[in-house]
């Protein structure tokens, strides 16, 4: 199987699965628990129809949106994601060049491989920095004004994540940073050569947004440690609001799934919240977050920028979010494992598809902008 086979969300999956040793492979394909929410999050989508309109006139079509200040242009954008170099050695660099190229938003984690200083001297894309919110609350103003100081417009702080969710497959092969795999995990890694020698013969792996805070090396501290030990889980709305007073500009939460913390969220001072589970990776059995989407854009959607993420894996997924209030999409697994399966070349790929995809749905449904998506185009069974 070669890239140019690759047509879809599943058809990169098996791509990167034939690429990646399973342990790695895992990591980014299991969620938490009995992964029913992460299941849930894409079979919501089946629960509404798309009602087409025809002889409307469609030869081109606009897919541009502005989000939280930022012009993009097409209603999806890639999310912050932890770890890219180990599933591919350009890692966050191919991604930051893909979502240039096809002029969206790209997320730098706190968890990220590449510092986001070396991504804002490589691209021009709006780029958002996701961080998390630590004990040490001199810390975490640090971290924003390096955000601020490299140049980054939105600051988005992750809320559902203040432990780590109970992600069963990668206790089985021993997944952690430093690594600890089992005999099984050690052996997945031996069959995969090409993984090793990419890994040895590039950049030493670091985790360049921690470093002056957290000592990686000789397994001092392990992913799993740092979000026990030092992200802060007694963090509350008055913290938070502090943080986006300090920072006083575009202030995003991430991992608002109650119209409660929608409301929450805008009173504070909040431009945007994104509707999301984490990919179905922390409380299994919650709703899902397109399950949600309605409700909190009808409490919130005409005062703060609603953008919602996990589970999306078509154009037509994107299509019913927007025409339920959603101002964009964000993706992460869509665009990861074309990045574990060939790196920059996959990630664009995969952008590409889902812009073709977008581009011809808007035609069949008879809308040459993004605007004219409304909740007249659904019907839910």
């Amino acid at each position: 199987m070669r890239l140019t086979d690759c047509h879809n969300f599943q058809d990169f999956r098996e791509l990167a699965k034939k690429r990646l040793p399973s342990p790695i492979f895992n990591y980014i394909d299991g969620g938490s628990d009995d992964e029913s929410t992460y299941r849930r999050n894409t079979s919501a989508f089946e629960t509404c129809d798309l009602v087409p309109n025809v002889l409307t006139g469609v030869k081109d079509v606009d897919l541009s949106v502005t989000v939280m200040g930022q012009k993009l242009d097409m209603p999806v954008y890639c999310s912050p994601t932890a770890l890219q170099r180990l599933f591919h050695h350009q890692g966050e660099r191919a991604v930051a060049a893909a979502a240039e190229k096809y002029g969206t938003m790209f997320g730098v984690s706190s968890l990220g491989t590449v510092s986001m200083e070396d991504i804002a001297k490589q691209v021009d894309t709006p780029q958002v920095y996701q961080f998390y919110f630590h004990k040490d609350r001199g810390l975490n103003r640090v971290m924003m004004e390096r955000a601020k100081a490299s140049g980054i417009q939105v600051m988005m702080l992750t809320v559902d994540s203040i432990t780590g969710g109970n992600r069963e497959r990668d206790l089985r092969t021993g997944f952690s940073i430093p690594f600890r795999l089992t005999l099984n995990g050690m052996l997945q890694f031996a069959i995969k050569p090409m993984w090793g020698i990419n890994y040895v013969t590039h950049e030493k792996f670091s985790l360049p947004q921690l470093a002056e805070h957290i000592d990686m090396d000789g397994g001092a501290t392990s992913i799993g440690d740092y979000f026990t030990n030092m992200l802060d889980p007694s963090m509350n709305w008055d913290d938070v609001a502090e943080m986006v007073k300090f920072w006083d500009g575009q202030f995003c939460l991430k991992g608002i799934m109650s119209r409660e913390d929608a409301r929450r969220a805008v009173d504070i001072g909040c431009t945007g919240i994104v509707i999301s589970n984490h990919g179905g990776r922390q409380l299994d059995g919650s709703r899902s977050s397109f399950d949600q989407l309605e409700e909190i854009v009808d409490e919130v959607g005409d005062e703060i920028d609603v953008i919602l993420d996990s589970g999306v894996q078509r154009g037509t997924h994107v299509l019913k979010a927007l025409s339920l209030g959603a101002k964009a999409v964000g993706i992460g697994r869509m665009y990861l494992y074309p990045l574990a399966a060939a790196g920059q070349p996959g990630v664009e790929r995969a952008l590409g598809l889902m812009r073709s995809e977008l581009e011809r749905d808007m035609k069949l449904m008879g809308k040459t902008s993004v605007d004219q998506l409304t909740r007249a185009n659904l019907r839910f069974r």
